[in-house]
């Protein structure tokens, strides 16, 4: 077992693994900013570090200066959290030349993941259901409008090293075709560096599910079933629960079974997720593969009895997994809790921290680096919390969910509380009557 680990991440998810790491008798270093000395994380962990100024450029994406912490402080493997430099082959090679066991997964494993349409050929291969589109990349326009006409209108085109949505363009006719490619290889281009596209047939109504993976340095995998991430706001999650209101029994042994087949298809080790759209006739296809633990993972956790951080240091360890799957015994439903106006187009609302009251009581979880006179910085992520609840039944996570947002005070700057507590007296959302267009029509008052 690891002797030290640095946590190369902030905010709650590092304070996440300090936790796991104190209980197995791991010793823990923090990294910060200058605009994170305040941070929970920093105050928890048995040593600190500080890597750079406020800009995660300088300080959490720095590479050089994390591995030099991580030397001088002796520390023998390093956890990315997610976010940052948990899916940098780079940075996961570097570990491994310095000794430092990275936790999460091989710098091949997420440059083949991190290629969607490279991903989605291995998929294909292993027989994972894949969306109907191009093989691999589109080589010009001429090529771009053929392919549209073979899979059939409407076609969505997607930057290959694309995320958060960039380069990506729905295209409902022939006549929007070609300034959409324009527009999307440009925009790719700018945030990439790569204007490389690939295309796929368009999926109305969907859903986005993903199933939990673990895999270990045997190329065995599991899967613990789950979780629907379909409210969304510009393609990034705002709340997910497991199980899914939409899954069957079924369902949910088809697309575990893909998941796991994803999995050890390409000898996968350490957590990971299976991102899958599903259509309106339950029909499933792959999206991608999350090379890291998620944002969402505590649902999974509480519904399963699993500590997903323990699982993952214990795998980079060499320690087999028991190979079973995990089935949902309760519900629960996360909250994503940002520092931003939901009634101002969310724009972010960094600052202080003036009041701070988290809820409690049987089954509520609160995921936060955050209290009373904590200052916000501009710097990250506005999410500053999650809060999640289970109970034995949809309806009863839903009503404690209600009533632990109205528990939930934080004052000194704009929250999504409000949303989030409209959202659950919401008649669609109550009914598990939603997709990833709710958001579109969902009117907050």
């Amino acid at each position: 077992m690891f002797k030290k680990i640095l946590i190369a991440n902030r905010g709650e998810i590092a304070l996440r693994v300090i936790r796991t790491c104190k209980e197995m008798g791991i010793k823990t270093v923090a990294v910060y900013s200058t605009a994170d000395a305040e941070s929970l994380h920093v105050r928890f962990a048995d040593e600190a570090v500080c890597v750079g100024p406020g800009p995660s450029s300088e300080s959490y994406l720095n590479i050089p200066n994390i591995i030099a912490a991580a030397e001088i402080t002796n520390a023998d493997a390093i956890h990315p959290g997610y976010g940052f430099l948990s899916e940098n082959a780079k940075f996961s090679k570097i570990c491994g030349e310095n000794g430092i066991k990275f936790i999460g997964a091989s710098p091949e494993m997420i440059e083949g993941m991190g290629d969607k349409a490279a991903a989605k050929e291995t998929m294909k291969k292993a027989g994972v259901p894949t969306i109907p589109g191009s093989d691999g990349l589109i080589d010009d326009f001429t090529h771009c409008k053929k392919l549209a006409k073979e899979i059939g209108y409407p076609v969505m085109l997607k930057a290959t090293a694309g995320g958060g949505g960039r380069g990506m363009r729905l295209v409902w006719k022939s006549s929007e075709l070609e300034n959409a490619w324009d527009s999307a290889r440009q925009e790719s281009a700018a945030a990439f560096g790569n204007d490389g596209m690939y295309m796929e047939k368009f999926i109305e109504d969907p859903r986005h599910i993903e199933i939990q993976i673990i895999g270990d340095s045997t190329g065995k995998a599991c899967h613990l079933s789950e979780r629907d991430c379909s409210i969304q706001r510009r393609h990034q999650k705002l709340v997910e629960e497991t199980p899914s209101p939409f899954m069957t029994d079924e369902l949910r042994e088809a697309m575990g079974k893909a998941a796991v087949q994803a999995a050890e298809s390409v000898k996968y080790e350490g957590a990971g997720t299976v991102e899958f759209l599903v259509d309106k006739h339950r029909n499933f296809y792959f999206m991608e593969m999350n090379t890291r633990i998620q944002v969402e993972h505590p649902i999974t956790e509480e519904v399963v009895d699993y500590d997903l951080i323990c699982e993952q240091i214990k795998v980079a360890t060499g320690i087999k997994i028991t190979g079973k799957n995990y089935y949902p015994q309760l519900h629960a439903i996360e909250c994503r809790i940002n520092a931003e106006d939901p009634y101002n187009d969310f724009r972010p609302s960094p600052g202080r921290i003036t009041n701070f009251h988290a809820p409690g009581g049987h089954g509520v979880r609160i995921d936060t680096h955050v209290y009373a006179n904590y200052s916000i910085p501009p710097n990250y992520d506005s999410m500053i919390a999650k809060l999640i609840t289970v109970a034995q039944t949809r309806e009863e996570a839903i009503s404690k969910m209600r009533r632990a947002l109205e528990e939930f005070v934080i004052e000194g700057v704009k929250t999504t509380i409000p949303f989030h507590l409209q959202l659950m007296k919401n008649e669609d959302f109550i009914n598990g009557n939603y997709t990833t267009k709710f958001m579109e029509s969902f009117e907050l008052k």
